[in-house]
């Protein structure tokens, strides 16, 4: 049975698209296959969180899946087809509802046999912060199922073609019929001889064994948009692997790995950061350097300033990935006390302690001192 696409992410049928968006930015952080040492388990959870979020954040989508559920989002079932090809990915789900009943056939109803999609591919891509604020472009690299050059992409020996497959006719399926209390249904199922491609291959390819594809690291270049975040995946469509016997290949996904930053925490499109200032400058007033992501800016401190003060600067946050401008720089001000003082130093706190009639712990004397206050 399919998993229900709210209770992955913990949510209500009725949450927002923030609500949406935070549980899954909750989720995956927490079951990233980077923060979890590569356990599969984690991973799988990853993955089917990235399902249910790809589904339940594109409003058309998720209408289609509290309507009919995860058939009316994935023809196939529920959890082979993540992140929306339609039905012109596979057959099956509503498909083949309406072949049991009305006798047709998803290959039959799109014009007959012909080559299988190929696989979907996945790789994970480690990003800096920087580079996950501002873009960047990558390459990446793995080994997938290449048209064989051979037979370039048939899978039949050089000097020999393909012939009708002799089990389904050419039409790549098998029906089947059986009696219900609905009277007789027709189903349909993909031929096995020759895999739903309709022909049969009396004399395979010898560098492919018929299968029309080999195996090829091959290198792409990524170009990462400003603002993703950590958990973000890309598709890059037809980079996949290759079909069988010629057939289109599938797409690409790349799952982005930010790497976290020593000073700043992003919240959405907000940054977060700390501006570190000395008890006489949160108290006299400062201008301090502050280093943001866009270069170092003048940053004023006003005379009484407290601790946990924030301070806006607009416009220096993340962009928005999907829309214009970006977000802000929230930079809280922290008032370190200062320790290890020099006497000079301790005595000049008492004497502004006492003209603000500031009550004080008594100057530490030493243990000796102490000893002969009390035996005096």
């Amino acid at each position: 049975m399919a998993a229900d696409y709210y209770a992955l992410l913990g949510l209500t049928r009725g949450a927002s698209d923030d609500e949406i968006k935070r549980a899954y930015r909750s989720k995956a952080r927490e079951l990233h296959p980077d923060t979890n040492g590569g356990d599969a388990g984690a991973e799988a959870q990853f993955k089917e969180v990235t399902r249910a979020y790809e589904v339940l954040r594109d409003p058309e989508r998720r209408a289609r899946y509290d309507r009919f559920g995860p058939e009316g989002v994935d023809p196939r079932g529920g959890t082979a087809d993540p992140f929306g090809f339609g039905a012109g990915a596979g057959g099956g789900g509503l498909g083949d509802i309406f072949d049991a009943f009305f006798g047709g056939g998803v290959r039959g109803a799109a014009g007959g046999a012909g080559p299988m999609r190929g696989a979907d591919a996945e790789v994970v891509l480690e990003l800096a912060f920087r580079e996950a604020v501002f873009g960047a472009r990558h390459d990446v690299a793995l080994d997938g199922l290449v048209s064989c050059d051979t037979c370039a992409g048939s899978g039949a020996r050089a000097g020999t073609t393909a012939v009708r497959c002799p089990d389904c006719a050419g039409t790549g399926e098998l029906r089947r019929v059986r009696q219900s209390i609905l009277g007789q249904v027709v189903t349909a199922v993909p031929c096995r001889r020759c895999q739903g491609t309709g022909e049969s291959i009396s004399s395979p390819c010898p560098d492919c064994a018929g299968d029309g594809r080999r195996v090829q690291n091959r290198t792409y270049s990524v170009d990462v948009p400003a603002g993703v975040d950590h958990g973000s995946t890309l598709r890059l469509t037809g980079r996949g692997p290759a079909g069988p016997r010629g057939g289109p290949p599938g797409d690409l996904y790349v799952h982005l790995s930010v790497q976290p930053d020593t000073r700043f925490i992003r919240d959405g499109n907000d940054l977060h950061a700390e501006l570190h200032v000395s008890m006489a400058q949160a108290a006299l007033g400062y201008t301090a350097a502050f280093e943001t992501l866009d270069g170092e800016e003048s940053l004023p401190v006003a005379p009484g300033t407290q601790g946990g003060h924030q301070v806006k600067l607009r416009g220096r946050g993340v962009p928005h990935v999907r829309g214009r401008g970006r977000g802000d720089l929230l930079v809280h001000v922290v008032v370190d006390t200062p320790t290890g003082l020099s006497k000079a130093q301790e005595e000049l706190l008492r004497q502004l302690a006492a003209e603000r009639s500031e009550e004080i712990s008594p100057p530490d004397e030493g243990l000796m001192a102490r000893l002969r206050s009390a035996f005096g």
